[in-house]
């Protein structure tokens, strides 16, 4: 029922920043609580951010907080994860995310859609 785009990954260096977006489709987007999560090669997909439905609520990772913010636009059905002081760990391919419910989330299994990724690449 969710599908959705990201956005704006791409090659900078350490310090540099970055803005993703993620478009998403469905009429009940101001519904779902959204995040943003990474992978690394050979790593799991781990938690970057989370927003709750209205945007008012949001909680992140400790490795990405005081860096990166995230937040969301429902009269555009898109989520934004701006990412400042970025590392050359900050490189993974970045993914968004949408789950059945208002209210944030940390964990894989508890989002239901998620978009195809986009690849963030940080040089020192």
């Amino acid at each position: 029922q969710v599908q959705m785009a990201e956005s704006g990954g791409g090659l900078v260096q350490a310090g540099g920043s970055l803005r993703l977006s993620c478009a998403a489709s469905g009429r009940t987007f101001s519904s779902y609580a959204m995040g943003w999560f990474r992978q690394a090669p050979g790593k799991e997909r781990e938690f970057v951010a989370t927003i709750n439905w209205s945007g008012g609520g949001t909680y992140y990772a400790d490795a990405v907080k005081g860096r990166f913010t995230i937040s969301r636009d429902n009269a555009k059905n898109t989520v934004y994860l701006q990412m400042n002081s970025l590392k050359p760990e900050d490189t993974a391919v970045y993914y968004c995310a949408a789950r059945n419910d208002k209210f944030r989330a940390t964990r894989v299994v508890d989002y239901n859609y998620w978009g195809q990724g986009t690849q963030v690449t940080v040089s020192s």
